[in-house]
């Protein structure tokens, strides 16, 4: 029978009360005008760094005591500011006002921060910034800066303003100025550890000590904690970074999933072509693999914040995103893949940054291979294309090493770092750390424009391409080690598989079945 009573006791000693916590933008000033990096609130209350930016951009604790920590450390950070304000107050407005000054003055050319002679909005939050960071409106007080998730963003269809003068050489800066005895770093100059972890190769050998090593169980506990560890690289990496990676910003319904196992309105431009005709006689057919592709295309235009949106014919460099346009005509599909990949319904569609580039440089002077694609409307942010950089070095680096040494474990480890985090970007039940549906985009389609460039260069170098699918998949007839370098370097490839086809004018491209 139930047990009533007990029942009783445990309705009578819960609460549906929750500690209230102030507005995720007041959580970020708080803490940043403590000099406090994430990592460090993070490990005072035992939880991932990026636990702490999903805080500070509209998410809450969901463990009770976890949530009470957090308040507790808010109240206190709140009340340490408020006394040593009122009593430096005085002297910390001149101090700003003398830095301010200084800053209309002269640039930081180390930095390449500038004076904006028109006010701008933040490319983080949207807000008004008198200053630009790398040609990007920014605010350099963490303080005056919102959240992207948390800040409205106006909507604006116009490029972002030129530099207004050219960047000049300048004398050191002036430390910043002490508020209430708390330093405030602009954004852009936090200071990087000296020496970063070597988080890769700990986790390793705290694996194969724990499973007395055994390379096969310590692989597959690698394997299942990747995602987290990725984050937490991630993490180590963005120290000193200019930007803070947004956690969870506002998403168009474009990024959204129409049915709960369907699929976004993204298009990503996957390759699956196989040459319709072959010349006649037999030839010898090399299957390559390329190698690292998604690691590669870590390295792809960005957008920063919240995305903007614009209806225009226009497209603007500075900035990435998503573009519903009319792709043009392509009519080299007998020798080349389309560089929209296979799409038969014919009309507009939503494509990413690097499928646009992809056809924009196409239709070039250069090499004129088709009409500039019609562009009809975008979702866009300010956008940077060294966001992930120093992530992606950091697996290379590692992915390197470990082929160099023979350590099998290391490199499946890192493969599925960087392979799960682009695959647990957007809708994942794996990854709630980091939202964002469009990089998860972008750097897909980064890698398929990849592998379409690898295509036109074997091309263009006369080799006869056979096939290219997916991202890594690329089969060619003639001496391709004249082409690509051999081996398992991100920058070089490996042969896959060998085969021969072709006997008249009518045989297709497509491989032999394999037995095994």
């Amino acid at each position: 029978m139930a047990d009533f009573d007990a029942i009783d006791t445990l309705l009578a000693s819960a609460s549906s009360e929750r500690t209230p916590l102030p507005s995720a933008e007041e959580r970020r000033r708080l803490r940043e005008s403590l000099n406090l990096t994430r990592g460090q609130l993070a490990q005072a209350l035992k939880v991932s760094p990026s636990t702490v930016g999903g805080w500070e951009t509209g998410r809450d604790p969901s463990d009770k005591e976890v949530r009470e920590a957090y308040a507790y450390f808010l109240e206190s950070a709140r009340t340490k500011l408020d006394t040593a304000s009122a009593a430096t107050e005085a002297a910390a407005d001149g101090q700003l006002a003398d830095d301010q000054s200084a800053d209309a003055e002269q640039t930081d050319d180390t930095d390449d921060v500038a004076m904006l002679a028109v006010v701008q909005p933040c490319v983080l939050c949207g807000q008004p910034a008198r200053h630009q960071v790398e040609g990007f409106p920014q605010h350099l007080d963490p303080a005056e800066c919102a959240s992207a998730a948390s800040a409205p963003v106006p909507v604006q269809a116009e490029k972002l303003a030129p530099r207004t003068a050219p960047r000049q050489p300048a004398p050191a800066r002036k430390p910043c100025p002490a508020v209430g005895g708390v330093k405030v770093v602009p954004v852009g100059r936090r200071l990087q550890a000296a020496d970063a972890p070597d988080r890769i190769g700990s986790a390793v050998a705290a694996a194969l000590a724990e499973h007395a090593g055994d390379v096969e169980a310590a692989t597959v506990a690698l394997i299942k904690r990747a995602i987290p560890d990725a984050m937490a690289l991630l993490d180590d990496t963005r120290k000193g970074g200019r930007y803070d990676v947004v956690a969870h910003p506002w998403l168009p319904d474009i990024l959204r999933k129409q049915t709960a196992r369907g699929a976004d309105q993204v298009w990503e431009a996957r390759p699956k072509w196989s040459r319709p005709e072959l010349p006649t006689g037999r030839h010898e057919i090399t299957a390559l693999d390329i190698n690292g592709a998604y690691l590669s295309a870590l390295k792809t235009h960005l957008p920063l914040g919240q995305l903007e949106h614009s209806t225009n014919n226009h497209h603007d460099r500075r900035r990435a995103g998503l573009h519903l346009i009319t792709p043009p005509v392509w009519e080299h599909g007998a020798v080349l893949p389309n560089p929209i990949g296979n799409r038969d319904e014919p009309g507009p569609l939503w494509v990413t940054e690097p499928t646009l580039r992809l056809l924009l440089r196409l239709s070039g002077p250069k090499y004129g291979m088709c009409d500039p694609p019609e562009i009809h409307e975008s979702w866009t942010s300010g956008a940077t294309e060294g966001l992930l950089e120093k992530f992606r070095i950091a697996l290379k680096d590692a992915r390197d090493r470990a082929i160099s040494d023979d350590d099998q474990v290391t490199l499946e480890y890192v493969k599925a770092m960087y392979s799960k985090f682009v695959s647990t970007l957007g809708e994942s039940n794996y990854n709630r750390e980091l939202y964002r549906t469009d990089w998860m985009h972008l750097i897909r389609a980064q890698a398929f424009a990849n592998l379409w460039w690898k295509v036109h260069r074997a091309y263009d170098e006369g080799l006869l391409v056979v096939r290219a699918m997916g991202t890594d998949e690329l089969h060619v007839a003639g001496d391709w080690r004249a082409v690509f370098p051999e081996g398992r370097g991100v920058a070089e490839v490996k042969v896959k598989d060998t085969y021969t086809v072709g006997t008249d004018p009518s045989t297709t491209a497509e491989p032999p079945e394999r037995t095994s």
